[in-house]
């Protein structure tokens, strides 16, 4: 299971770089027909933008592990174990209620955003914004997991200040 779960977020990583890769070659395409042709193009402006927000939901997703998600370390590591637990509990059930009361209306706003077509590119605005409803549920099932190996005792650990990194 370990090596099926590894090799998924291998794959999620080649994803989120093939669009950060189309975001950079739409960005150098926009500038050389800009300053050397003369001549604006904007569907590489709306391919960028689409290729961000795919890339920042994408990567909160699948790529971006739990551990290195924003914490307020401080208060969090001030805390003993139960504490971290609690915490833990505490933010995975908010998070929960919140992801899961949100899910049928961001279903709805996409469902609906299918009469809609971009400017430029001219992609259905549902398929464009699919990638919220994709990351409800990857966040919906990631929290139901952590809610799970917290209740069951297994401790976050404490925010050491000497291995914090850029996640690299």
């Amino acid at each position: 299971m370990r090596e099926a779960l590894g090799w998924l977020r291998r794959r999620a990583e080649n994803v989120a770089v093939a669009m950060l890769a189309v975001m950079f070659a739409a960005f150098l395409v926009q500038i050389v027909f800009r300053y050397f042709f003369n001549f604006p193009v904007g569907w590489t402006s709306e391919l960028t933008v689409v290729m961000w927000l795919w890339l920042v939901l994408w990567g909160a997703a699948f790529v971006v592990p739990e551990r290195d998600e924003v914490r307020f370390d401080l208060l969090y590591g001030a805390v003993g174990r139960h504490g971290r637990i609690a915490m833990g509990i505490i933010a995975a059930v908010a998070l929960l209620v919140l992801y899961i009361a949100s899910l049928k209306a961001s279903w709805a706003y996409v469902s609906f955003m299918k009469v809609e077509r971009s400017s430029y590119l001219k992609i259905r605005m549902d398929w464009l914004f699919s990638i919220f409803v994709v990351f409800l549920v990857a966040i919906i099932v990631r929290y139901l997991w952590l809610l799970w190996q917290l209740l069951r005792g297994r401790d976050p650990g404490a925010p050491d200040a000497e291995k914090v990194s850029s996640g690299l």
